[in-house]
């Protein structure tokens, strides 16, 4: 950080006569400024997947800083686009703020195996401080050091920008989160359809995704994982004609005694959300959509054979996750915010 300070106040001419006190402001300002929508912008669009993908977003926010601090550094190197630069320094770095923010409140839950979620914040927060300050130090002696000699600067950053990614991405390897959420629930699921048992979240850990979309489509695929089939909270003024006739035929048969109801379109699996659903019934839907999936290419009667495996095997499906260790109270996923509202059944009797 302190390396690409430099740069930054080098570029704005701190130290040159010729700098204006305004010009430096106004710089400042529209650095700032861009931070702040990003900031807006960013929570809008990706707030409610933060909680369900919180390693990996961990990740992306520790990325985001290094390339705000990339743009600094370059920022001086193009003085006709230097502005533009800044800004986007500005815009990677709020990212990070939201996106770090949120997934440590999202971890701290975790570890706070006593409730004492307050009391492993503090120690968090003095933690980084401690370990900021000595970054600081270290900073400074490079700056120092390396002051004039550019090779040696991006020598510097570099090295420690691929250190400072790998050691987090092995940080975030060895975390087990013990919640359930898209991927996780997948992998359990597909486990479970195959040997009839449940794996535990240190075994998921070592196989879920933590790279970023972008990153992780690169490397080889066994499978398909389920979960990328499944679309939860599907709005229903979004499809056609002949889906939503379908989707009224399926309230009044397969799915009269749920809160909810699943469409097959081109090998992918919607979810129709009632209004009245409660966090038991958007697990149910989601994991009988994984079993619709997991159907998809040996089977023509998807709604017949998911609905028997549901009845058959969810119950104890659930109870093992249970004793594995898995809370099951409820799916991190993100919003459910379009629902729709149908007559319900009694819930007194199996879908059927």
């Amino acid at each position: 950080m302190m390396l690409s300070t430099q740069a930054l106040l080098s570029a704005i001419g701190v130290g040159e006569k010729s700098a204006t006190v305004i010009g430096a402001t106004f710089q400042w300002f529209l650095r700032d400024l861009s931070g702040m929508l990003g900031g807006i912008l960013f929570t809008f669009y990706q707030g409610s997947n933060l909680d369900s993908d919180a390693k990996m977003w961990r990740l992306v926010a520790d990325l985001m800083n290094d390339l705000g601090m990339l743009m600094d550094l370059i920022s001086p190197l193009f003085p006709s686009a230097f502005v533009f630069i800044l800004c986007l320094g500005s815009l990677s770095r709020s990212f990070t703020g939201v996106a770090s923010g949120a997934t440590r409140a999202a971890l701290t839950q975790h570890f706070a195996l006593q409730q004492n979620a307050a009391d492993i914040s503090a120690k968090e927060g003095s933690q980084e401080t401690v370990a900021t300050m000595a970054g600081m130090a270290v900073g400074m002696f490079l700056a120092h050091i390396t002051r004039g000699h550019a090779l040696a600067i991006w020598f510097s950053f570099l090295s420690l920008t691929i250190f400072h990614m790998y050691a987090n991405y092995k940080a975030v390897r060895c975390l087990s989160l013990n919640s359930l959420n898209g991927e996780r629930s997948s992998l359990l699921l597909q486990h479970f359809m195959e040997t009839g048992q449940v794996l535990s979240a240190s075994r998921i850990s070592s196989e879920e995704h933590v790279l970023p979309l972008w990153l992780s489509s690169w490397a080889p695929k066994k499978f398909r994982p389920l979960h990328r089939s499944v679309h939860l909270g599907v709005k229903v003024s979004s499809l056609n004609h002949t889906h939503t006739m379908d989707l009224f035929l399926r309230a009044g048969s397969y799915y009269k005694k749920a809160k909810y109801i699943l469409l097959e379109r081109k090998g992918e699996v919607d979810i129709v959300m009632h209004k009245d659903s409660t966090p038991a019934d958007v697990l149910q839907s989601y994991v009988h959509a994984l079993v619709m999936a997991g159907f998809m290419d040996r089977s023509t009667l998807l709604h017949d054979e998911s609905e028997s495996w549901m009845n058959k095997h969810y119950d104890d499906f659930l109870k093992k996750l249970r004793l594995s260790g898995w809370k099951t109270e409820r799916l991190l996923s993100h919003s459910v915010v379009w629902k729709a509202n149908w007559l319900v059944g009694s819930s007194d009797e199996k879908i059927k």
